[in-house]
């Protein structure tokens, strides 16, 4: 700042920075490893997540931001009974498999999946360069139910306000 402007506004008056309350999103801890049962886990290797939300206690909704590597994908194509999702791409270029379409999508895209909408989506960078996407979604695990149209796999709630993997029989994985 020029020195006309007056002290940095992160400053106190004897010079001690003042208490942040924001937080640098690449502070966060990332985690890879995925909760799909071991069959499934390779789909997303290279995923890197970063629980924004986790870290301010949100509970109504989950913020995430997700590293994808050249071959990762954000998870298996799949779709919710109970919970909106919303992914908006910060960089790099993802492929949203919807369905049995598929598009590009660029950073400065974004793309939401209605609650109960039965059309299976999943992000994959098929790219060369490490790709970054904003994911948002309720957090509904009480009584949602995750499809996965693609593989022998279905999510349920465990009733302990997590959730469980089963086969689409309803069998145990």
């Amino acid at each position: 700042r020029p020195p006309s402007a007056g002290p940095c506004p992160a400053v106190d008056a004897v010079g001690a920075m003042a208490k942040r309350h924001s937080i640098r999103a690449r502070d966060i801890e990332a985690r890879t490893k995925t909760v799909y049962p071991a069959e499934f886990a390779h789909v997303t290797n290279g995923r890197a997540k970063r629980a924004l939300g986790n870290a301010f206690g949100l509970d109504q909704f989950g913020v995430n931001l997700t590293d994808l590597a050249p071959g990762a994908a954000s998870a298996l194509k799949h779709w919710h009974t109970q919970e909106d999702e919303l992914v908006y791409v910060l960089s790099g270029e993802v492929v949203l498999l919807i369905g049995d379409d598929e598009e590009i999508l660029t950073a400065g895209d974004c793309i939401g999946f209605k609650a109960g909408a039965a059309t299976g989506h999943a992000i994959i960078n098929r790219s060369g360069e490490t790709a970054t996407i904003l994911e948002v979604g309720s957090r509904r695990m009480d009584i949602d139910e995750g499809h996965y149209p693609d593989v022998d796999l279905h999510v349920i709630p465990d009733g302990k306000g997590g959730r469980r993997f089963v086969r689409k029989d309803g069998s145990e994985v």
